[in-house]
């Protein structure tokens, strides 16, 4: 087998040593050679090189970019191009091949690096970090032309071996410098005694490196510094406490901290949080309850139990003695009121006397004994009482002020309106005009009506025919218009009833007796409520006979009013003499009829709310103007405004305006006012003729027998009640002389003359018995007793006939 292939190695010898006579050009070379491709015999690639003469295997190309590598230790791919001649794409394709081949090689943004390179570059930055200390990564990155990442990881794998250094923070230090700054570190470190911030530190050593080594001194990081301080506490160089990396609290802090804070506690059995924030710590609570498990945390305090025990036999004793406490004045000055109401609820005493109802926490830190608390409640019922029978208002001082206000107006109003009127009259004004409105105006007016009339139904007469559903009814009303006592109102009476809380030297007393008035307030509502829903009951009868009373008299006057309301029509003509006449009949007959209806609803309201009426009014049904406000407005919602329409319309100058209110306000009230028809006014003119004509035949008194005179004969010539006041007489009197024959006229005009006279002699009169008044005063006098007969006549014949 040797021998054959020796033979063929001479023989190949020979064939290359033997001149061709045929030469091939290189045109023919190539064809040739894609023609043995073809044929497959040569069975293996070939690259064309740059120049395209020469053809190269990618074995021999892989062996010649190692070869490049070896002998550079860092070469480009873009020059390994230019080494061997083949094209860019084919050497990256064999360089990422040689790489992946060998562990020692690298392939680093177009470049291959071997781990030799690496070495020889290690070598020279330790000399050159033993020449200067300290050298930047980023510099080192800048000079080899590499990314700082690459330089680090190389860095890392070689420190302690080739390079002689730490690598902190971008930065290679030599261990000498790092030695000499940790020195530092550790000397600065253990020289502080109360919590620091490491930050602030870090830059007070920064700035006395630089002064220390001038401008040619280190710039340190101070990450470099918390790391050298992180391995001495990890060494247990330091002895402390770090939080959150930047905060450091040293070990003889924390222990006298921990001194301070029970020395205090022990002695004073509390300790606020406030103190241990200044003491550095930030989580009092969760601090104390990990060193005093018996602890009790409050608002603004932790607190020892024995203290609990103290609180717990002042409110025993309190309890026991039916008296009240206030805790904060038991507890030390630092404590809230809101720490004094943590620390009652975990008192026993408190406990227990709140589940058997012995006792009442109110205002965080005050303690009230039931006994305490029902004697002032006993107390305040029986005032209760008092203002409930008397009938008395329990306001508010805004509420009274405001009702004085308004009913002072209303009489100031009615004040002004009287004196305009007075001064509007002129000084020059005649002796008989004068006289004439001195005859009297308040005439007699019948009073008698119909009897049996139908009655309005009002609600109690509901009430009392089912108790039951009137109850209910009535109580939902007494409820919506109850006069109840106001927080203000029961404040003043606790703090006139106890007057221990000023004694005290409180500061605000009224803030402790408030909140106690409230928790009072409710029952005592209830309390006044039963007891006027008993005397709501009591009283249900006699609502019920005073509705029927006022009904009675409501038809018997309103049907009067009506009936002298017509005579009005005459006198439309005459605008002056026509509003005299409906003054004169609001006055007269429009004001007792409102006042009596005010009356009887003001004690209907009283009784039903449950206030003694019998002690609430005396005397005679007569008000004034503001007394009428004062009354309308303690009517109950719409009714109120109803009464407050007919004071208005009572003051106005129209029959017809108040006839309407007062309409309205009776049916408010469920009373039903009766309208006159004719039957009714026959009835009524017959009675108030008969009457009238009495009252003429027996009348002595010359001046007051005129009017009666002058009105009954409207009845009998106009079949019409003419209610005239004095100043309208003359008025009157000259609209009968078209109905009367000229003797009568002439007998009533010189009747009514000499009584003028009369009357101005009587306004003028000194009251001088030397006066010669006196003795013209008689003469007249006794020549209208002797008319008398003759104006009585005018009448009397015709109404006996």
């Amino acid at each position: 087998m040797d021998e054959e292939l020796l033979e063929l190695q001479r023989q190949f010898e020979f064939a290359q040593q033997a001149k061709s006579s045929i030469r091939l050009s290189e045109r023919n070379v190539v064809e040739l050679v894609q023609k043995l491709k073809e044929l497959h015999i040569i069975d293996f690639d070939l690259l064309h090189t740059i120049s395209g003469k020469e053809y190269i295997t990618p074995e021999q190309l892989r062996q010649e970019i190692a070869a490049e590598i070896n002998k550079l230790g860092r070469v480009s791919v873009i020059d390994l191009t230019d080494i061997t001649g083949v094209d860019l794409y084919h050497v990256e394709k064999q360089a990422q091949l040689v790489v992946s081949n060998d562990p020692g090689l690298m392939l680093v943004q177009g470049e291959i690096i071997s781990q030799s390179y690496w070495d020889n570059v290690a070598e020279d930055i330790n000399d050159r970090l033993q020449e200067c200390n300290q050298i930047a990564v980023a510099e080192l990155a800048a000079q080899l032309n590499v990314g700082s990442e690459l330089i680090t990881s190389m860095l890392d794998s070689r420190l302690g071996t080739l390079v002689k250094g730490r690598l902190e923070s971008g930065q290679l230090y030599t261990p000498a410098y790092v030695a000499r700054v940790s020195a530092m570190v550790r000397g600065a470190s253990r020289g502080i005694t109360v919590p620091t911030n490491l930050s602030a530190l870090w830059g007070t050593l920064q700035q006395l490196l630089q002064e220390m080594n001038g401008v040619s001194g280190v710039a340190v990081e101070s990450t470099f510094f918390q790391s050298l301080f992180n391995g001495l506490l990890k060494e247990g160089e330091l002895l402390g406490s770090l939080r959150a990396g930047v905060h450091w609290t040293p070990t003889v802090f924390a222990a006298a901290q921990k001194e301070c804070i029970d020395s205090f506690f022990s002695q004073n059995s509390h300790i606020i949080y406030s103190a241990l924030q200044k003491l550095g710590i930030s989580q009092p609570v969760q601090f104390l309850q990990s060193r005093y498990p018996d602890g009790i945390p409050l608002t603004t305090v932790f607190v020892h139990p024995s203290m609990i025990d103290m609180l717990d036999e002042a409110v025993e004793d309190a309890v026991e003695r039916g008296s009240w406490i206030d805790s904060l004045s038991l507890l030390p000055t630092s404590f809230t009121p809101q720490d004094a109401s943590k620390i009652l609820l975990q008192c026993s005493s408190v406990q227990s006397a709140q589940k058997g109802n012995q006792g009442l926490l109110l205002v965080d830190s005050y303690l009230f004994s039931s006994g305490f608390v029902k004697d002032i409640y006993d107390r305040l019922e029986k005032e209760m009482v008092a203002f409930n029978l008397s009938g008395s208002s329990i306001l508010t001082s805004s509420e009274e002020s405001h009702l004085v206000k308004e009913t002072r107006g209303r009489t100031n109003r009615t004040i002004e309106l009287t004196e305009t009127g007075n001064e509007k009259k002129k000084k020059g004004k005649a002796a008989a005009m004068k006289a004439s409105e001195s005859l009297p105006d308040d005439e007699y007016i019948p009073t008698k009506s119909k009897k049996n009339q139908k009655k309005g139904k009002d609600l109690l007469s509901v009430v009392v025919s089912d108790s039951k559903a009137g109850t209910r009814k009535d109580l939902a009303n007494m409820q919506e218009n109850l006069n109840v006592p106001t927080e203000e109102w029961i404040t003043q009476k606790i703090m006139d009833l106890v007057p221990d809380f000023e004694e005290q030297g409180m500061d605000n007393p009224e803030a402790i007796i408030r909140p106690l008035a409230n928790n009072m307030r409710p029952k005592l509502i209830n309390f006044l409520k039963e007891r006027r829903k008993a005397v709501f009951t009591e009283n249900a009868e006699n609502m019920k006979r005073l509705l029927d009373n006022l009904q009675k008299k409501l038809d018997e006057s309103f049907l009067n009013m009506q009936l002298y309301e017509k005579a009005l029509d005459f006198f439309d003509d005459d605008q002056s003499t026509s509003a005299v006449l409906h003054r004169h009949l609001l006055r007269t007959t429009a004001a007792p009829i409102a006042d009596t209806l005010f009356y009887n609803l003001d004690m209907h309201n009283k009784l039903r709310n449950g206030i003694d009426a019998e002690e609430s009014h005396s005397g005679p049904a007569t008000f004034n103007p503001a007394e009428r406000t004062a009354v309308a407005k303690t009517f109950p919602g719409s009714l109120s405004k109803k009464a407050l329409s007919v004071i208005e319309a009572l003051e106005g100058k129209h029959v017809e305006a108040f006839m309407t209110a007062l309409r309205e306000m009776a049916e408010e009230s469920g009373l039903l006012l009766k309208k006159l028809d004719k039957k009714l006014e026959r009835t009524l003119l017959h009675s108030y003729r008969k009457d009238l004509t009495t009252q003429v035949s027996v009348e002595t008194d010359p001046v007051a027998l005129l009017p009666k005179v002058v009105s009954l004969l409207y009845l009998q010539i106009h079949n019409k009640a003419l209610q005239a006041p004095g100043r309208a007489i003359s008025i009157a009197v000259s609209r009968l002389k078209d109905k009367l024959e000229d003797s009568a006229y002439k007998i009533l005009t010189d009747y009514q003359s000499a009584t003028v006279t009369l009357l101005s002699l009587l306004s003028a009169a000194t009251g001088d018995e030397e006066d010669c008044t006196s003795d013209r005063i008689s003469t007249k006098r006794e020549m209208l007793e002797n008319l008398m007969p003759a104006l009585k006549g005018l009448v009397l014949s015709t109404s006996q006939s």
